[in-house]
C-alpha cells in the first residue's frame, strides 16, 4: 500500500521536500495556507533583495536564468526562480493552495509506550503499520470548511520567520495602548503593496524598532519617502556586523569562512583529539580572520563615526546566522540625517511616542514599526495537538531545539522538520536536508537509537552555546556547514569529499554545485555539462566533453550507483 507523505508549507523547503519525495516514488500532498508558492518571498518590502549571493542561493540541479544578472536578485526575480523550479519539476499538482493546517495529531501508540521506546518510532523506521498522523486543515477562503487527512509521515516546512509576530511585552499602561499614534509589526508593513506602503509612511515621523535586515530596509524606504524633514528613527539594542558586500579587502568571504580550512579553526560537535588540538592551535588565526573582516566593514561603512562598532567578533555574527547585507546608501542616509540611529536597551510607550529607559524626554513619533522578528518556536509548538509533543519539540528552555541532524526529533515518530535550523544559505542547506529525508524514507539508511540521537543533539547544543552566545537557540550551522553536510553524506552513503585534489578540497569554498551530479546516479542516459564552475570554463567544459565523448564511445564504463554516490 502506498505511503502518504504530508508536507506543510510551500516555501523553499516545502518545494524541495516535494521534489525529492516525488523522486523516491511518493505522491506527497503539500498544504499551503496562501494562494501561491514562495514562503517569505511572497510579501516583503520594495527595497528587499536576496541577502545571500546568487551562486550560493540556488538549487543544485536548476541554475538561475541567464537574464538574472544581479548578484543579489530582488523579490520578483526570486519568486520567478522558485516558480520556474516548481513548474520545471511539475510540483504544483501536489500542492493544495489556500489550505491552512490547524493541527496535527499522532494516532497510534500511547504516550507511555512512546516514552519507553529505544528506537525512533519503536522500530527505527520512518513508517509504522500502527502509527498515523491526523492532519486537520482549513480552507482559508472559506473558514467554515475544514478537512481531515490521514497520512503516514509529516514534513514540517512552515518556517520560523512568518505568521507569528514577536511583539515585545510592556508593563501595564506602557504598551502601544498608551500611544496616540499607530503601532504595527513589520509583517503588516510587508503585507502592503509597494505604493500603499509608501503612502502609509509619507509625511510621518516613523520609528523602526530593530536592526536586522527588515528593519534597515524599512528605514531606507521611510527615509526615501520623507527625507530629512521627517527623519526615520531606528531604535536598536545591539550593534551588528552587517556587511556592505562579500569581498572584505578584495578577498571573497567564502574563501575565509566557507571552506574546509576555515572549519579546522572551529571546535566541532563530536570531534576527536586531533581535530580539537588543531582548532585550539589555529584559534589565533580564527581571531585574525575576524579582525580582517571587521576592519573592512568598519572602513567601508564608517562605523566608528556613527558609534556603531560592535563589541563582539564577526565570527559570532556568522555563527548566529545574523549577518545581513546593509542596503546600499544606508549610512549615507544616516550621514545626511534622514535616518537617526538610537541605542535603546529597553523602551516603553507614552502618549507622545516612545520613552527610552533612563531618559526623561520622550521621542515624539507618529508611527512605530516593530521589526522585532517572529516567534518561530511558538509556531512550531502550536501545530501539535499533543501536550507531550508540544513540551518535547522545543526541548529545555536553556538548550537549542533538540533535532537530530537538525531534522528529526528523537521522541516524535514519523515526522521531520525542515527549515527551522539556520545556515548562511538556507536554500542550499534545506536541499541537503530534503535529500537526506528522502533517502531515509526510501530506507537507504536507518537512524541510530533514541539515546544516541539525543547525545548527538547535546553535542551540537554545546557547540552552539560556545560559538553563538545568547543566540544559540537559532540553531545556526553557519560556520560548520561542510562538517554538517559531511554527516548527511555519510548517512546516505555518499562520498562527502566533493572536490578534485587535496588543495581544492581544503581551500575552495563549498556550495550547491558541489552536490550536483554531472552524471546523475539515478538518471540514466543523461549528462550535465557547464553547471559546475571553474576558473577557466571553456577549458573545463572541453575536458568534460572529451570525457563524455569517450564514455559514449565505450572507452570506459561508469561505476555502480553506490560508488558514484
Amino acid at each position: 500500500m502506498e505511503k502518504q507523505v504530508a508536507i506543510i508549507g510551500a516555501g523553499v523547503s516545502g518545494l524541495l521536500a516535494c521534489k525529492y519525495t516525488v523522486s523516491k516514488g511518493f505522491n506527497p500532498i503539500v498544504f499551503e495556507a496562501r494562494n501561491s508558492i514562495g514562503g517569505v518571498w511572497i510579501n516583503t518590502v520594495e527595497t528587499t533583495k536576496l541577502q545571500t549571493p546568487k551562486p550560493a542561493y540556488q538549487f543544485s540541479d536548476f541554475p538561475w536564468a541567464d537574464s538574472v544578472t544581479k548578484l543579489f536578485p530582488n523579490q520578483y526575480q526570486v519568486l520567478d526562480y522558485l516558480q520556474s523550479y516548481a513548474h520545471h519539476f511539475d510540483l504544483l499538482k501536489h500542492i493544495k493552495f489556500s489550505t491552512k493546517v490547524l493541527s496535527i495529531k499522532y494516532q497510534g501508540a500511547s504516550d507511555e509506550e512512546m516514552q519507553s521506546w529505544s528506537l525512533w518510532g519503536g522500530n527505527g523506521d520512518p513508517f509504522s503499520s500502527r502509527g498515523k498522523w491526523i492532519v486537520e486543515a482549513q480552507n482559508t477562503q472559506n473558514q467554515l470548511s475544514t478537512e481531515v487527512y490521514q497520512v503516514d509521515f509529516v514534513i514540517l516546512c512552515s518556517g520560523r520567520f512568518s505568521d507569528v509576530p514577536n511583539i515585545p511585552e510592556f508593563p501595564p499602561d506602557k504598551g502601544p495602548e498608551a500611544f496616540h499614534g499607530d503601532v504595527i509589526h513589520s509583517m503588516d508593513y510587508a503585507n502592503m503593496d509597494y505604493e500603499s506602503a509608501r503612502d502609509f509612511v509619507r509625511g510621518k515621523r516613523v520609528t523602526v524598532v530593530g536592526f536586522q535586515k527588515f528593519a534597515m530596509d524599512i528605514a531606507m524606504e521611510c527615509s526615501i519617502a520623507n527625507g530629512v524633514e521627517h527623519p526615520c528613527r531606528v531604535l536598536y539594542r545591539t550593534e551588528h556586523w552587517n556587511v556592505p558586500d562579500y569581498n572584505p579587502w578584495g578577498v571573497p568571504l567564502p574563501y575565509l569562512y566557507l571552506n574546509r580550512f576555515s572549519e579546522l579553526m572551529v571546535h566541532k560537535p563530536g570531534e576527536g583529539f586531533l581535530l580539537s588540538l588543531l582548532a585550539t592551535i589555529l584559534a589565533p588565526l580564527r581571531l585574525a580572520f575576524s579582525k580582517f573582516v571587521e576592519s573592512d566593514i568598519e572602513k567601508k561603512l564608517r562605523l566608528a563615526k556613527f558609534g556603531m562598532v560592535p563589541k563582539h567578533r564577526f565570527l559570532q555574527e556568522l555563527n548566529s546566522c545574523l549577518i545581513a547585507t546593509v542596503p546600499q546608501g544606508f549610512y549615507d542616509k544616516v550621514d545626511e540625517g534622514s535616518i537617526l540611529l538610537k541605542k535603546a536597551p529597553s523602551f516603553s510607550f507614552c502618549e507622545e511616542g516612545i520613552k527610552v529607559q533612563g531618559e526623561d524626554t520622550p521621542l515624539e513619533t507618529d508611527l512605530v514599526i516593530l521589526a522585532t522578528g517572529f516567534k518561530g518556536e511558538k509556531k512550531l509548538k502550536d501545530i501539535f495537538e499533543s501536550k507531550m509533543f508540544q513540551d518535547c519539540i522545543l526541548g529545555s528552555p536553556d538548550s537549542a531545539v533538540p533535532l537530530y541532524r537538525e531534522c528529526i526529533h528523537p521522541r516524535i515518530p514519523q515526522l521531520a522538520v525542515i527549515g527551522f535550523s539556520e545556515s548562511v544559505a538556507n536554500l542550499y542547506t534545506s536541499e541537503m536536508r530534503c535529500r537526506w529525508i528522502a533517502e531515509l524514507l526510501d530506507s537507504t539508511f536507518k537512524l541510530p537509537s533514541i539515546k544516541e540521537m539525543e547525545k548527538d543533539a547535546e553535542k551540537w547544543d554545546q557547540y552552539l552555546k560556545q560559538y553563538s552566545g545568547r543566540y544559540y537557540r537559532r540553531s545556526c550551522i553557519g560556520a560548520l556547514h561542510i562538517w554538517y553536510n559531511d554527516q548527511l553524506c555519510k548517512d546516505m552513503g555518499w562520498n562527502p569529499k566533493r572536490k578534485k585534489g587535496f588543495f581544492a578540497e581544503l581551500f575552495e569554498p563549498y556550495g550547491p554545485a558541489d552536490y550536483a551530479w554531472r552524471i546523475h546516479p539515478q538518471i540514466s542516459q543523461l549528462a550535465v555539462i557547464g553547471f559546475s564552475e571553474s576558473v577557466a570554463l571553456l577549458y573545463t567544459s572541453e575536458m568534460r566533453c572529451g570525457w563524455l565523448s569517450e564514455l559514449l564511445d565505450g572507452t570506459f564504463k561508469i561505476p555502480c550507483i553506490k560508488e558514484r554516490e
